[in-house]
């Protein structure tokens, strides 16, 4: 996959004169400078509802900054004063279905001040990230969200929903199989060593997962500074047969009753094989103690609910989590792999302009692709109306078109509708099982 840096891209000339025109000042900021790399941290730390960072905090979080994009909008020009929005970014590898990887334009930190509402910051930010993403040739982004409602409007479409889980495990029980090999508990340090280890060779098994960076296996495993329940975090790892790290979970307890019965809560679990995995499951659902577990952000297909003896002691509540957003249509279409052969021509829309038209997109029984414009003049009918939100869900292949037809994202007849469940679904249903 060619390497792409956000870093070099300039701030989006359209979203800096937008945000000229209400006396506000749009740019990347210099990371090198650390007065500068400060007051943006603060600023996106303010924007979540997050307490005042410490200097160590701050000190904490300059390798991610410096490893991305960042992007602010001040109220005055002069550099040294704190932005009233941020927004920052990265390419990264995505995997896709078929278990191929394309670079994804990966946003986070998305905030604007109280102070700031309604003066077409937001879209200013988003959109900007888009356009700089086609203009480094990135041909999909992708971000996760803490509110639902906003970004549906910029072509995004919520196409990797994830589980959350609670276990009564008294009723519950247990009853999977028996597994050659071990748990243990390790430290912190080695604990994130795990988790980073395990997830980047279990990554590509399933798309829509991209690669953690450290501080991310560091705060999960409790070590990053300012963390409220750090010093609670318990490290288990899961070695097979051959004495491999296969598995890696990181939990807490907490007394849920007063009356010495705890909750275990997953913070969170990779493993790299059914084995690994069967085995984490069962030291969280036996622990001494315990009467619930819960774990967030598991695959929908995961093996938990046929793992108990009861399977009315497992309830599974699905949310979004990832969302993602076409940008080159043939780029994204004809990389990835498709579950059966299809031949129809698509028109989809698209707000920004970059995937708007009419297609024609073929899937050979080997499950590879071609994309071509489709020129309606010369007879060609159009067998299925979508936007690029609803594309984008359709993508990663865990969103059924069905779905999306039934609730009006796709206007096509039913045999259509089919032959598209048929070619996108993916398999193991796609994932992503952390926040960025």
């Amino acid at each position: 996959m060619t390497v792409i840096d956000s870093r070099d891209i300039p701030a989006d000339p359209e979203s800096t004169e937008r945000l000229a025109a209400g006396s506000l000042t749009y740019r990347v900021v210099d990371g090198s400078d650390a007065a500068r790399a400060e007051l943006f941290q603060r600023a996106t730390t303010r924007g979540f509802l997050g307490a005042e960072p410490s200097a160590e905090e701050l000190a904490f979080g300059q390798e991610t900054f410096d490893a991305r994009r960042n992007t602010g909008v001040y109220d005055t020009p002069e550099a040294d004063t704190m932005p009233v929005a941020t927004i920052d970014s990265w390419v990264t590898p995505v995997t896709l279905p078929g278990g191929g990887e394309l670079p994804m334009w990966a946003i986070s930190g998305v905030t604007v001040s109280a102070t700031h509402r309604r003066r077409g910051i937001a879209r200013a930010l988003l959109e900007g990230e888009l356009r700089s993403a086609v203009a480094a040739g990135v041909p999909i982004a992708g971000l996760t969200v803490s509110e639902a409602t906003i970004y549906g409007r910029y072509g995004f479409g919520s196409a990797l929903p994830m589980a959350k889980f609670t276990v009564d495990t008294r009723r519950a029980g247990w009853a999977g199989p028996a597994v050659d090999g071990r748990v243990e508990y390790v430290d912190r340090d080695a604990l994130a060593a795990a988790l980073g280890t395990v997830h980047e060779r279990a990554r590509s098994s399933r798309s829509g997962q991209i690669p953690g960076w450290p501080s991310r296996w560091t705060g999960v495993a409790g070590l990053a500074p300012g963390s409220t329940d750090g010093a609670k975090v318990r490290g288990i790892r899961f070695i097979d047969r051959d004495g491999e790290v296969r598995g890696a979970m990181a939990i807490t307890l907490r007394d849920a009753s007063g009356s010495f019965r705890f909750t275990l809560d997953v913070r969170l679990l990779v493993a790299e094989t059914a084995e690994a995995t069967a085995a984490l499951w069962r030291f969280a659902l036996q622990h001494d103690l315990v009467d619930e577990v819960t774990a967030d952000l598991r695959p929908l297909d995961d093996a938990l609910p046929w793992l108990v003896r009861d399977p009315r002691g497992v309830t599974q509540t699905v949310h979004d989590h990832g969302w993602l957003r076409i940008l080159d249509i043939s780029a994204a279409l004809t990389a990835r792999r498709y579950s059966a052969p299809l031949d129809v021509v698509i028109r989809v829309g698209d707000p920004l302009g970059f995937t708007a038209g009419d297609w024609r997109l073929r899937v050979d029984a080997q499950g590879a692709s071609t994309l071509e414009a489709a020129d309606i003049a010369d007879g060609a009918d159009v067998d299925a109306e979508l936007d690029v939100s609803a594309l984008s869900i359709l993508y990663a292949g865990g969103v059924r078109a069905t779905s999306l037809h039934g609730a009006g994202r796709i206007v096509a007849a039913p045999d259509v509708v089919e032959a598209l469940d048929r070619a996108f679904v993916s398999f193991p249903a796609p994932a992503l099982d952390i926040w960025y």
